[in-house]
C-alpha cells in the first residue's frame, strides 16, 4: 500500500507538489515512461544510493517525475519540476537545445559506453548499399531515438538520398526517395523486415546482437548492408538552474559509483548501467555532430 502511494505520488502528484514544496532540499530524477510501475523500479535505487551522499549540499529528499513523451520532459525540464533525466544521446540533445538543460555525465551500460547504428535488409532483398535504398522503404523507431532514427537519418540524406515519410507500411515512396515509417521498438523493425513490410531496418548494433534472441530462421534471413559512426551510448542531464554545488556534488556521486560495491546493485537495475564518464572531448565532438545533423533531420523531415 505504501508503495502504490508512493508511486502515485511520483508519477502523478509530483509537479504540483514541486510547486508548493521548498525544491531545494528535492532532488527530482525523471524519466520518459510508458509503463511508470516498471520504471519506477528501475530508478528508486539509484536514487536512493544517490541522496544520503548529498546532505552536505543539503539534498534531503530524492523523488521521481514521470512524463508521457519528450515534450512533456522538456516542458517540465525549463519549468525547473525535475533535476535530473537520464536519456539517450539524442534525446539529451533535445534537452539541451529545448528545455535549458546541461549534459553532466556519459553513461556506460553493460559494459558499452558507444553504440552505432547498422542498416539491415532481407538477404534476398537485392539491396546491398544505402544508395540501393532509392525507391524503398526504411522502419526506424521514433522521433527521438538516436541509433534507430537520428542518425540513420542523418546518414541516409548525407549520401544525397532524399527521406520522405510514408503514411503506413503499406504506403511506397517516390522512385527517387527513400520512404521511413515508425515502427516503435526495434522488435518490429526487425520483424517487419523480416515479412517485407519494409525494405529494410535501422538501429543499433546492440540490438543487432540481441538478435540472437529471435528464431534462427529469422535472423538468418537479415543482413547488414551499412553502419554508422559511434555516438554515447546515454548521457545524464540536469537542468541549467541546478545550483553550482548540487550539480558538482551529484556528479562526483555518479562518477564514484562504478567503483562501490554498495552502488553495483542500484546500477544494475538503472537499466544496466555499469558506470558513468566523465564528458570528455571525443564524446562532445560525437554530439556537436550529432546536434548538427539533428537540427538538419528536424528542420528537412519534421
Amino acid at each position: 500500500m505504501l508503495f502504490a502511494i508512493a508511486l502515485l505520488s511520483a508519477v502523478l502528484g509530483s509537479p504540483a507538489l514541486l510547486a508548493q514544496d521548498d525544491h531545494s532540499s528535492i532532488l527530482v530524477l525523471g524519466r520518459v515512461s510508458d509503463d511508470p510501475k516498471n520504471h519506477y523500479a528501475q530508478l528508486k535505487p539509484l536514487l536512493d544510493y544517490v541522496v544520503p551522499r548529498m546532505h552536505d549540499v543539503g539534498i534531503r529528499e530524492g523523488r521521481i517525475l514521470m512524463a508521457r513523451d519528450v515534450q512533456q520532459m522538456t516542458s517540465y525540464l525549463r519549468r525547473g519540476r525535475v533535476d535530473w533525466i537520464s536519456e539517450t544521446a539524442s534525446a539529451a540533445l533535445t534537452y539541451v537545445q529545448r528545455g535549458g538543460g546541461r549534459m553532466l555525465v556519459l553513461t556506460e551500460r553493460s559494459g558499452v559506453a558507444e553504440y552505432r547504428t547498422v542498416f539491415f535488409t532481407r538477404r534476398d532483398s537485392g539491396i546491398q548499399s544505402l544508395d540501393d535504398l532509392r525507391g524503398h522503404s526504411i522502419a526506424f523507431q521514433n522521433p527521438f531515438s538516436t541509433s534507430a532514427y537520428v542518425a540513420p537519418a542523418i546518414q541516409i540524406m548525407d549520401a544525397g538520398l532524399k527521406l520522405e515519410v510514408l503514411l503506413s507500411p503499406e504506403d511506397r515512396p517516390a522512385p527517387d526517395s527513400v520512404g521511413y515509417v515508425f515502427a516503435q521498438s526495434e522488435g518490429n523493425i526487425a520483424t517487419w523486415v523480416h515479412k517485407r513490410l519494409a525494405d529494410a531496418g535501422a538501429f543499433s548494433n546492440l540490438d543487432w546482437e540481441d538478435l540472437d534472441g529471435l528464431p534462427a530462421h529469422m535472423k538468418q534471413d537479415l543482413v547488414v548492408i551499412a553502419e554508422g559512426e559511434d555516438y554515447p551510448r546515454g548521457v545524464e542531464v540536469v537542468r541549467d538552474g541546478l545550483p553550482k554545488a548540487v550539480s558538482e556534488r551529484l556528479r562526483e556521486v555518479l562518477l564514484e559509483a562504478g567503483d562501490d560495491p554498495a552502488a553495483r546493485e542500484p546500477l544494475q537495475r538503472f537499466f544496466k548501467t555499469t558506470r558513468f564518464l566523465p564528458m570528455n572531448e571525443a564524446a562532445e565532438e560525437d554530439l556537436r555532430r550529432l546536434s548538427v545533423g539533428a537540427r538538419r533531420v528536424h528542420r528537412e523531415l519534421e
